[in-house]
């Protein structure tokens, strides 16, 4: 069941849309926080409402933050409180990370229906549990309209460090296979379809999931032999590579044949006059491992629901130092470059 189809019951309120009082910090934000955040998402912590959390965690920890302001915040299989959930999750995930307590904050324009609100709300919830983390502090504001777009989230979250983990750009090395765990520009395409308002021969979904148990079974098995992960969201997997090659001071070679694309997601993008390598994802990450382990992370991968399309789509080289070079299908070579410039506004 997708996020889509879940529900729960909309308590019965005395308004049916939030206004500026709804952030005064009187009555109507009382009503708003208590019938809908702190019942729908309640736990042990979050239901102290203290200015803060007050938690215990032992060991290494790895923290994130990022917001939301994708547009439209309703899209295919989705939304964008499901989004900010699993971004910062798979954010601490790439850190190498097993998230646990994640901030919940919102920017509301005054006009926004509680039935939108409280589906985002549900989103949140769902997903939160399906990740296995907990929401144990935030913040509401409402600004007025025209001074935002329906609403903003930001999520920032703790994690902590597995104990096989060892990921850090330094590790990468020449003869590293770089993994794609699925197919590429699924989201952003899900994203474009729906604000152009394009129809395709089958529905293009948001590919949008957490990655916090996928990878701790990787890391489970294979240690510090995944050398870097990281999520190419905003910017893709073309920008993901630069950025590694330019860090790492390597090069990295990927044959285009090798990177899994759905048709339709490819032909949408001939259509818009895009790349897929640099159209956002949020349900894939890379992994950058040694060469001698990629054969059995690529299987273990492929017997995990959902990442029966991940590949190996090519490797970290001497040659061609800070640069991406692809293999095109007809055999030819041409270098990748950073994306120039904002090709998807308001992705994510």
């Amino acid at each position: 069941m997708n996020i889509t189809q879940m529900s729960c019951p909309m308590p019965q309120l005395d308004f049916e849309v939030i206004t500026l009082g709804h952030g005064s910090g009187g009555i109507l934000t009382n009503k708003l926080l208590e019938s809908g955040v702190f019942d729908l998402l309640k736990n042990p912590l979050l239901d102290q409402k203290h200015d803060g959390a007050i938690f215990r965690l032992d060991g290494q920890l790895a923290f994130s933050t990022d917001s939301y302001v994708i547009s439209p915040i309703f899209f295919p299989n989705s939304n964008i409180g499901e989004l900010a959930i699993n971004g910062t999750v798979n954010d601490l995930s790439m850190c190498g990370a097993i998230p646990k307590y994640l901030s919940l904050s919102f920017i509301i324009e005054e006009g926004l229906t509680m039935k939108e609100f409280w589906e985002i709300l549900v989103a949140i919830k769902f997903t939160a549990e399906k990740a296995g983390v907990q929401i144990v502090t935030g913040d509401t504001k409402v600004v007025e309209r025209g001074k935002g777009d329906k609403i903003f989230i930001n999520t920032s979250g703790i994690g902590v460090i597995h104990p096989k983990a060892n990921i850090n750009i330094k590790n990468v090395k020449t003869g590293d296979k770089i993994i794609i765990s699925g197919h590429i520009a699924t989201h952003g395409i899900a994203i474009m379809s729906v604000r152009e308002g394009l129809e395709f021969e089958t529905s293009i979904e948001s590919d949008t999931q957490h990655l916090n148990f996928v990878i701790k079974e990787l890391l489970d098995e294979f240690g510090n032999n995944i050398h870097l992960l990281r999520d190419p969201t905003r910017g893709g997997v073309a920008t993901v590579l630069n950025e590694i090659a330019r860090d790492a001071k390597l090069g990295c070679d990927i044959i285009q044949s090798q990177i899994p694309v759905l048709e339709e997601v490819e032909g949408a993008c001939e259509l818009l006059g895009l790349d897929p390598l640099y159209v956002a994802n949020e349900g894939v990450f890379m992994a950058i491992v040694a060469a001698e382990v990629a054969d059995n992370i690529l299987k273990k991968l492929k017997s995990i629901p959902n990442f029966e399309h991940s590949a190996c789509i090519g490797e970290v080289v001497a040659e061609h130092p800070k640069q991406v070079v692809l293999k095109s299908k007809i055999g030819g070579k041409r270098v990748v470059n950073m994306l120039v410039g904002e090709q998807l506004p308001r992705i994510c």
